[in-house]
């Protein structure tokens, strides 16, 4: 036999050998069975298509990893730091542009799928029920759309609470006044209406035989700031006690059991003002319930953390500030390459890359 023959691939196995019956083997066919239509191979589609290598569109994926964290930087420094103390309306201002931005992004991934499904409905189908010969459909900007979302949202409920637990007591710290050599004995509360650190003098301590606590949901404690006297180092009597150390939940309710901050230091002379009014009712409760049990008098009440360095306490509302605000640039910024290569992997199945 011809050794040409021999090797021929359009000769069926009998027709090689010379059997009797041989046929012509169709061209680019699969061996079917018996009374069935041989299958090509070529103009296969759906999952029986082989599908060629995909090749990786770089703008659309990069734009999809850093935009969205840019804009969730953006909005998170404007939420979190000095715009949103001194100018509250350019913030929002800020942070409505923002979501602006993120619903023309949903626009234009709406219009892509109404494109899509209209393409889609006049022309041929494949086994997905796409049209073969459309545009291939706006997955990176819808992907882009649902990340700028997210990244908005989340940029606005972490910048706030950044802002009102570290920034916000920082700002007001630095706006108010801070007073020295402050005499409990012989100055008066109205006088340090603005106070928001104050130095006492060297003789103040803490009457820890007149604190009390007032209980609602938390313990509300509360110690009087006094002067020792210089002969005898005993604790003095005094005609009104307007400046009062606090703290929560670190003290029982009816006995002297204060223990909140330094109490304990003996370098502590300072005092950082209460900032928080929903917590000042409480306190004031409490010293009008040690005024009744230890029958003396309060005019004129403030409240203060007692501390040895009230300046450092503020210095930590800020580092704490920006701490939580790095890390969340940088959480974000895992976050986001981990959804952007998870959609790679996605798309690349779906053929949509």
């Amino acid at each position: 036999m011809n050794t040409a023959a021999r090797h021929d691939p359009e000769m069926s196995r009998p027709q090689l050998y010379g059997g009797f019956g041989g046929f012509a083997r169709p061209p680019y066919s699969q061996p079917t069975a018996y009374g069935a239509a041989p299958i090509d191979v070529g103009k296969a589609s759906g999952f029986f298509a082989r599908t060629q290598r995909q090749r990786l569109n770089v703008v659309p994926i990069c734009q999809c990893f850093l935009l969205p964290w840019l804009l969730f930087c953006a909005v998170f420094a404007a939420v979190s730091f000095e715009l949103h103390f001194t100018s509250p309306g350019l913030c929002w201002a800020v942070v409505g542009l923002a979501l602006l931005a993120v619903a023309l992004t949903a626009g234009c991934a709406a219009i892509g799928a109404w494109r899509k499904y209209r393409s889609a409905g006049a022309g041929n189908y494949s086994a997905f029920g796409v049209d073969a010969g459309a545009a291939h459909p706006p997955t990176w900007v819808t992907f882009l759309a649902l990340s700028f979302l997210a990244a908005w949202v989340l940029a606005v409920v972490l910048g706030n609470m950044n802002f009102w637990t570290n920034m916000q007591p920082y700002y007001d710290y630095h706006n108010l006044n801070s007073h020295t050599s402050i005499n409990p004995a012989r100055m008066r509360g109205q006088e340090f209406m603005d106070a928001g650190r104050v130095l006492f003098t060297n003789n103040s301590v803490l009457d820890l035989r007149r604190s009390i606590g007032f209980r609602n949901l938390d313990t509300y404690c509360v110690a009087p700031i006094t002067i020792r006297s210089e002969d005898q180092g005993t604790l003095l009597s005094l005609e009104s006690y307007d400046f009062w150390a606090v703290g929560l939940d670190c003290c029982q309710t009816h006995a002297a059991d204060f223990h909140c901050g330094e109490f304990d230091n003996p370098q502590a002379r300072q005092g950082l003002r209460l900032l928080r009014d929903d917590q000042r009712q409480f306190f004031r409760l409490a010293v009008q319930q040690a005024e009744a049990t230890y029958s003396i008098k309060a005019d004129h009440p403030l409240f203060f953390y007692w501390v040895s360095d009230a300046g450092a306490e503020v210095q930590t509302f800020r580092d704490d500030g920006y701490r939580y605000f790095l890390i969340g640039m940088l959480v974000h910024f895992a976050w986001q390459l981990l959804c952007v290569t998870l959609a790679i992997f996605a798309f690349a199945k779906l053929g949509h890359l």
